[in-house]
C-alpha cells in the first residue's frame, strides 16, 4: 500500500500552477501543428497519436527507472478511461487549430459540471442546490463563449464543447480509478492504451511531419507527461477544494502562449465568457470543499 504524501499546500499550488503551463504549452503546441505554422498542417488525430505516443516514451524511461511496484489493473477502468481521453484530446487539439486558445480552454472548464450531471446516474451522487446552481453559471459562460449570433458563431467552438462533454465523462473513470492503483501505474497503463487507440485512428491520415513537427510532436507528449506527473503530486499534496482554483491558470497560459505565439489578443466576449465560468467552477470547488 503507497505511503500517503505529506501535505504541503505550498508547494501543491506551485506544481498545479505548472501543471497548467504545460498543458497550455501543449494545445499551443496542437495549435502550431494543425495550422501550416512547422509545415503542412497535421490532422487532429495523427497529434493526439504523437501526444500520447512519446508520453507513453517517457512514462516508460521513469518507470523502468523508478521500477515501482505495480498491481493488478482495472482493465474495463482504463479501457473507458483512456477511450474518453483520447476522444476528448483529439477534439480540443482539432478546436485548438481553428479558434483562440483562450476561448477553447475556457471553454474545456465545462468539464467538472459535465462529470457532476453524470455522476448523478453513473455514481449515485446527490445533487444540491448550490452545485445546480454553479452548473447553471458555468453553462451560460459557455454559451457567451459560443457567441450563438449569425455574424459571430464558432463553428468550431463546439469541438471544444464536445471535447469538454467527453472529458467530463472520462473523470467518471478517473474517480473510479481513484485510490485503487499507484498514479504511475495508472499513467502507464492510460498511455500505453492511448498510443495503441490513437496509432489505429489516425492510419488513414497518417503523414510524414516535419523535423520542426516530429519536435513539436516530442515536446507535446514529454510536456503532457510533465503535466500528468505534476498534478497528480498536487493533488496528493492538498485538498482538492484548495488547489482546484490553481488548476485556473490554464486559461492565462493559453492566452498569454496564443498572443505570444500567433499574436491573438482575448476578446471582451472571451474574457467575459470566461470569468462566467471560472466563477461556476469556483463555487463548484468551495461548495465541494465545504462537503467534505
Amino acid at each position: 500500500m503507497d505511503t500517503p504524501r505529506p501535505q504541503n499546500p505550498a508547494l501543491a499550488a506551485v506544481l498545479i500552477t505548472v501543471a497548467t503551463a504545460f498543458i497550455a504549452a501543449t494545445t499551443l503546441l496542437a495549435k502550431a501543428l494543425g495550422t501550416d505554422t512547422l509545415g503542412p498542417a497535421l490532422h487532429p488525430l495523427q497529434i493526439s497519436q504523437g501526444r500520447f505516443v512519446f508520453a507513453f516514451l517517457a512514462v516508460s524511461a521513469t518507470v523502468a527507472a523508478l521500477r515501482p511496484r505495480l498491481q493488478r489493473p482495472h482493465l474495463e477502468l482504463h479501457i473507458g478511461r483512456t477511450s474518453f481521453g483520447w476522444a476528448g484530446v483529439t477534439l480540443m487539439f482539432a478546436a485548438a487549430a481553428q479558434i483562440p486558445l483562450a476561448d477553447a480552454t475556457a471553454i474545456s472548464f465545462l468539464n467538472p459540471v459535465v462529470a457532476m450531471l453524470l455522476a448523478i446516474p453513473f455514481l449515485g451522487e446527490r445533487i444540491g442546490p448550490w452545485r445546480w446552481g454553479a452548473a447553471a453559471v458555468a453553462l451560460f459562460g459557455v454559451l457567451v463563449l459560443l457567441r450563438p449570433t449569425p455574424a459571430a458563431f464558432q463553428p468550431a467552438a463546439l469541438l471544444a464543447l464536445a471535447a469538454a462533454l467527453v472529458m467530463g465523462a472520462e473523470m467518471i473513470f478517473i474517480k473510479k480509478l481513484a485510490g485503487r492503483e499507484p498514479p504511475l501505474q495508472v499513467l502507464l497503463i492510460n498511455n500505453s492504451m492511448g498510443m495503441v487507440i490513437a496509432s489505429a485512428a489516425a492510419l488513414t491520415v497518417w503523414q510524414m511531419p516535419t523535423p520542426p513537427q516530429w519536435a513539436a510532436l516530442a515536446a507535446l507528449g514529454l510536456l503532457m507527461a510533465c503535466a500528468q506527473v505534476c498534478f497528480i503530486n498536487g493533488m496528493a499534496r492538498a485538498d482538492a477544494s484548495f488547489v482546484a482554483p490553481f488548476s485556473y491558470a490554464t486559461l492565462v497560459f493559453a492566452a498569454l502562449y496564443d498572443f505570444i505565439g500567433f499574436g491573438a489578443a482575448p476578446d471582451a466576449v472571451t474574457m467575459l465568457g470566461a470569468v462566467i465560468i471560472l466563477t461556476g467552477a469556483a463555487i463548484l470547488a468551495w461548495r465541494e470543499g465545504r462537503n467534505r
